[in-house]
């Protein structure tokens, strides 16, 4: 059996195992390490689900999501039913700034915009509106302007990540301007994406380039 046949069986099965993924109505191709999902699913969030799900899979290197939101017409909103839910769920959530974010809606695709301080505020604000019934999509375009110097970056980040568990030949950090690059090579998914997750923590940082490599 190939390694493809290998990886799509161990994707499938993960899958499977998330229990907020109907899995029977999720197609899988896989090529060199790159899986394609297809089909279709009820909701954005178990859309998102299923993304993650699979980069939890070792060796998957890219994923190539296709997968169609349709909503049950029992559960459908209109674009102004799914603004005002977002706008109160973005209001209730601690993570972000009051009057911080602003929301816009098509046809059940969320666009949200505004500037925060921090990624993880702007992370907080995607995941606050991504499980709203109606929602077909998320578009995060929340800027990032952080109050930090800048100055520290790359040491700040070296530091963290040695802290953590990587070794200093396997990761290198540049930084410019509160600009972040990854580079080297992990050899799961997890790793890198927690490479990333570091650096995005380091205060000035604006942007991360995560172009660490997976083996």
């Amino acid at each position: 059996m190939s390694d493809d046949k290998h990886l799509k069986q161990a994707v499938l099965d993960e899958l499977k195992w998330e229990p907020s993924v109907n899995a029977a109505q999720i197609g899988v191709t896989t090529k060199d390490g790159i899986v394609t999902l297809m089909g279709s699913v009820e909701s954005y969030a178990e859309k998102h689900a299923a993304e993650t799900a699979t980069l939890r899979v070792k060796d998957v290197k890219a994923v190539a999501e296709e997968i169609e939101v349709k909503i049950p017409f029992s559960v459908k909103h209109g674009d102004a039913e799914i603004a005002d839910a977002a706008v109160n769920r973005l209001t209730w959530n601690v993570s972000i700034p009051k009057d911080a974010v602003k929301v816009a809606v098509s046809n059940g695709w969320v666009t949200l915009t505004g500037d925060v301080h921090w990624h993880y505020q702007h992370d907080a604000a995607a995941e606050a509106v991504r499980t709203l019934w109606g929602v077909t999509g998320v578009s995060n375009q929340i800027a990032i302007k952080p109050q930090a110097n800048a100055a520290n970056i790359k040491s700040d980040i070296m530091v963290a990540l040695n802290r953590s568990w990587f070794s200093p030949e396997k990761i290198d950090v540049s930084a410019y301007d509160g600009k972040v690059t990854l580079t080297g090579t992990v050899d799961y998914w997890d790793e890198r994406a927690l490479a990333g997750t570091t650096a995005w923590a380091a205060p000035g940082v604006t942007t991360v380039t995560n172009d660490i490599r997976v083996n």
